[in-house]
């Protein structure tokens, strides 16, 4: 019985080191130490044996069970490790790839249109200031001429906080501002946002942005304002840009005037954008009125200067061929990738 033993064990440790699969390898353990193996048969042969040759056998057997255990546990091992590594190798992780592609963001453009009418006039020696966005009415109103009885102040038209304190409406705030903490010659354009009391549909907003303008020196005179804006004109739109000059009324410069330029979409010959005049209104303009001067500050004898402004939205608009102003404010990625 010892030598069958003996024989199962070297056997069976022969066999393991050929073997390349796991459930070969759990075959053969069934096979010799299974229920019905090779070894457990054997075994079950030892009631036959006498007294003193039963310790004998059973040490034997033992020792052959534990050496084909441990030869069958180091294979597993082994096999776990190759399956392993192989599976490793098919899905191997190249960390030398680019990640993921993620679309770059790019300017919003309204802000497009900001950016370059900033290139455009800081190129012709213009300064940029800012201004705080709840003012002072003296400030919105006052400082500018605007008569006490002017529809722009009642409170259908203007958001109040108090009757001294309210959302501005326009960024000539800033050119007030301006003209009373620094002496001319002043050259400045105040870009930003207004707010009025305006019912939200395609074409207003309660909130919108304009970009003005101010020069103040000695001997400024219309020809300037209007070389200055027909420049920039062209700059924006093109060189056949053309601009025409329309008299009009405002309560802060005198003269006064509306701009109109030609129309960048037919170019001249009339459209529906330029409703067939082949001209686009652009901007409100005029020489800036001594009372407005005198308030702040500056002799109108010895100084004049001019002012204008224009709603930037509406521009954009019309740049962009855009014609549903909440489309601006909408944060809709689908519309905003067109840009």
């Amino acid at each position: 019985m010892k030598q069958q033993l003996l024989d199962i064990q070297q056997k069976t440790l022969e066999r393991i080191p050929a073997i390349t699969d796991l459930k070969e390898l759990d075959n053969i353990r069934v096979e010799v130490l299974g229920k019905k193996g090779e070894l457990t048969a054997i075994l079950k042969g030892m009631g036959k044996l006498s007294q003193e040759e039963r310790p004998i056998i059973g040490k034997v057997a033992n020792e052959v069970k534990e050496a084909i255990e441990e030869a069958i546990a180091k294979k597993k091992t082994a096999i776990e490790k190759e399956v392993l590594d192989e599976k490793l190798k098919s899905q191997t992780i190249d960390i030398t790839l680019d990640e993921e592609t993620k679309l770059p963001g790019h300017a919003h453009p309204l802000y497009r249109t900001i950016s370059e009418l900033v290139d455009i006039f800081t190129s012709m020696g213009f300064a940029v200031s800012e201004g705080p966005e709840i003012e002072w009415a003296k400030y919105n109103f006052d400082y500018l001429n605007v008569p006490s009885n002017h529809p722009s102040r009642d409170e259908g038209d203007t958001f109040y906080f108090n009757e001294d304190v309210l959302l501005r409406t326009q960024t000539s705030t800033v050119q007030v501002r301006t003209m009373q903490n620094k002496k001319p010659p002043i050259k400045v354009i105040s870009p930003g946002k207004v707010y009025r009391f305006d019912e939200i549909d395609a074409t207003h907003s309660p909130l919108f942005h304009q970009l003005e303008g101010l020069v103040v020196d000695k001997n400024i005179t219309m020809a300037d304002l209007k070389g200055t804006l027909d420049y920039m004109a062209k700059r924006l739109l093109g060189s056949e840009t053309k601009t025409v000059f329309r008299p009009h009324q405002f309560y802060f410069t005198e003269p006064s005037a509306e701009m109109d330029a030609t129309c960048f979409v037919c170019k001249g010959k009339g459209c529906r954008t330029c409703k067939g005049t082949g001209y686009i209104e652009l901007l409100g303009c005029g020489m800036v009125h001594p009372n407005v001067l005198r308030q702040c500050g500056i002799d109108p004898d010895e100084y004049s200067g001019f002012a204008f402004g224009m709603g930037l939205d509406r521009l954009t608009m019309f740049k962009y061929g855009i014609t549903d102003l909440r489309l601006l404010f909408s944060g809709d990625s689908e519309f905003l990738s067109q840009f």
